[in-house]
């Protein structure tokens, strides 16, 4: 390992799964920090930078959704949930608090593994400085395409690793609708009705983001029988 493998955070109050996880993703690659509740995680989160962080949904004390909620409001780190908990709602709900994925309990190892590379893969990589700026504009929100960031006037708005992969989707298809069987594939999901309701969850969030009423959206159209649609000026 070195300094510039991915440093994840592993936040679950049993200590035997902890350290399971941390011996197995540092074997395969990773820098691996471990809190035993939300806290200490608050504590860490402080002083270091993490690449991602996986988060046990059941904790004594503050939960995983409503930290989840809460590092919203203030970073765009990627977070995998884990819960034992596989209930289609509960799936939902921790879309809605602002995870990118969820992982019920038990599983196997190399499914966390998996699902853990698949969204690092999501996160905008850092352009160089000879790339010349494209940028998309929806109202009075600029998209810079190249550099994967969303502004509102001088304020970087944050996106979540897969809202991020959602805008560089549409954006490369402006005007054209994106079937939500193509979205849950490009975004590296596995097939099934599961994955398209949590697609249509991003969606929601992300039309938060960018529409002046999210409920009447008009950057980020609903096409009928066809999908979803990113409408620029």
């Amino acid at each position: 390992m070195n300094a510039l493998d991915p440093h994840l955070l592993i936040v679950d109050d049993d200590e035997r799964i902890r350290d399971l996880l941390k011996k197995f993703l540092q074997r395969n690659g990773f820098l691996v920090t471990g809190a035993r509740d939300a806290a200490q995680a608050r504590r860490l989160l402080q002083g270091l930078e993490f690449d991602l962080i996986v988060l046990d949904v059941m904790m004594p004390g503050e939960d995983g959704l409503s930290l989840t909620r809460s590092l919203r409001d203030s970073m765009d780190t990627p977070i995998l949930l884990l819960t034992a908990r596989g209930e289609t709602s509960d799936r939902i709900a921790g879309l809605e608090a602002g995870a990118d994925d969820y992982l019920a309990k038990p599983f196997e190892p190399k499914e966390l593994l998996l699902r853990i590379n698949a969204i690092l893969r999501r996160m905008p990589e850092t352009p160089s400085e000879q790339t010349v700026p494209k940028i998309l504009y929806l109202g009075p929100i600029r998209y810079d395409i190249s550099r994967g960031e969303m502004w509102q006037g001088e304020d970087l708005v944050r996106l979540t690793a897969t809202e991020s992969q959602l805008m560089r989707i549409f954006s490369a298809q402006p005007g054209e609708p994106i079937s939500r069987v193509k979205l849950v594939e490009d975004l590296g999901r596995d097939r099934g009705q599961a994955q398209e309701r949590a697609v249509d969850v991003q969606i929601t969030r992300l039309r938060r983001k960018i529409e002046p009423d999210p409920k009447q959206p008009r950057y980020l159209q609903t096409v009928r029988g066809a999908g979803y649609m990113l409408a620029p000026d």
